[in-house]
């Protein structure tokens, strides 16, 4: 209990030039006070924040992330902003999937001229961080165990499909295709996280035999997926050429690591 309440998190924000930027320099000349724990990395647009730099911050151990852009409508690059929220949706989703709690990464607007605006946002992240404790503190897992599990998030976001999912959200679910239909929000939320799902067991397992041999039941144990689901995507990663077979042991054949990301 002495430990949590000593717990001070380590943030990093990243805030957009021309908006949030500005309104933290206002902050700082009206003298608005704020706790220092927020490390700022300056932007020129929110949407250049990618998923897998946030992922990143994570694995190098911040307990938290805020992404503070222009507020919508406002963006000096038209739609910027628009794009953000949808990353850092499907980012929430990911930590979600790892057992971290969504509520360690924000994404919010501040004007040039909202100085107070944004040191209560810093307030308040900070607050609610620090009452989820350090990095991991709501999962069971080891820290090694969950820095594997935040490498192969990061490697999953980082896949061309996914980039192009995310990508083309907006363009998905608001207009028609070839055919007159549309996706609706909740099909495409669906699609998002069966395929970010998917390609993060497959990360996992390509971590777990890095520099090995290992047979299907190994693998499932040291994942913690059923042998069945672990054969499933097996299957994938050797269609993909990312894996093989280099021995039989018994029965059960052995696969290691072949290349690709």
């Amino acid at each position: 209990m002495t430990l949590q309440k000593s717990f001070e998190p380590d943030i990093l924000g990243f805030l957009c030039n021309w908006c949030s930027y500005a309104g933290a320099d206002l902050a700082g000349v009206s003298r608005f006070q704020y706790p220092p724990n927020v490390r700022i990395i300056r932007v020129m647009c929110s949407a250049r924040v990618d998923p897998t730099i946030v992922i990143e911050a994570f694995i190098r151990g911040l307990d938290g992330a805020m992404v503070l852009g222009c507020h919508p409508g406002d963006c000096h690059y038209m739609t910027g902003n628009y794009y953000t929220e949808r990353r850092i949706k499907t980012t929430k989703k990911i930590l979600k999937t790892l057992g971290l709690s969504p509520d360690r990464l924000l994404v919010d607007w501040v004007s040039a001229s909202e100085g107070e605006r944004f040191a209560n946002l810093v307030k308040e992240f900070i607050g609610r961080v620090r009452k989820l404790g350090p990095l991991g503190n709501e999962t069971d897992l080891e820290p090694q165990q969950l820095k594997t599990r935040l490498i192969a998030a990061k490697e999953s976001l980082a896949l061309q499909r996914i980039r192009w999912l995310v990508g083309r959200e907006r363009e998905l679910v608001e207009n028609e295709n070839v055919f007159g239909e549309k996706i609706s929000q909740e099909e495409f939320d669906q699609l998002m996280l069966r395929t970010v799902e998917k390609e993060f067991a497959k990360r996992r397992i390509l971590l777990s035999i890095a520099g090995d041999s290992f047979s299907v039941s190994e693998i499932a144990q040291t994942v913690g997926a059923s042998p069945k689901e672990v054969l499933r995507n097996i299957v994938s990663l050797e269609r993909d050429g990312l894996i093989s077979v280099v021995k039989i042991e018994g029965n059960s054949p052995k696969y290691r690591k072949t290349g690709g990301h």
